[in-house]
This record gives structure tokens, sequence and C-alpha cells, in this order.
């Protein structure tokens, strides 16, 4: 996938994914009780800082804070731009 973007310095452009829809016992979670998904998959990344090169790079599955980095719309579709030190980790 190639996106129309290219993050600055240290930032990345994560496409989150979809939030569970059952619980593990088969319990299905109606939309009002669904929680922001906290793992997404990176789309975009920036060429880092001069003292600091980045450690995730497009494709990786990440986790990050729930109310992380800033929500925007490319191509009707919904990401999040955020610092890479707001990424916990990478799956």
């Amino acid at each position: 996938m190639s996106l129309n973007i290219k993050p600055l310095s240290d930032r990345v452009v994560i496409e989150p994914l979809a939030a569970e829809t059952t619980t593990a016992s088969g319990i299905i979670i109606p939309d009002t009780a669904k929680e922001k998904p906290q793992k997404g998959t990176v789309v975009a990344v920036g060429n880092g800082k001069k003292d600091h090169e980045m450690t995730v790079k497009v494709g990786d599955t990440v986790l990050y804070g729930k109310y992380s980095g800033t929500e925007l719309k490319l191509e009707g579709k919904d990401y999040l731009i955020m610092r890479e030190d707001e990424i916990y980790a990478i799956i």
C-alpha cells in the first residue's frame, strides 16, 4: 500500500486494526462498548532525527497508547500519526 503522505522526523503513520467484535468466550461486544484499538500496522515512517534512527518500519504491527497520536482521514480510511516514542512495542 502506498500512501500519498511522508511523515517528518520521528513520526509514523499507523492504520489501526479493527476493534475486537467478540470476547475469547464468544460473547458479541456491542459497538457502544468497544474500546479504541491499541494495535495497528505501520504504513509510513519518517526519516528519524539526526541522533536517532527509526526502529519501526512499514509493515510492522505495533502496540500504542489508547490516546496516542492524532487521528486523520486519508483516501477514505482512518489513520493515526504519532511520534515513534508513543509506540510501546512491535508485535
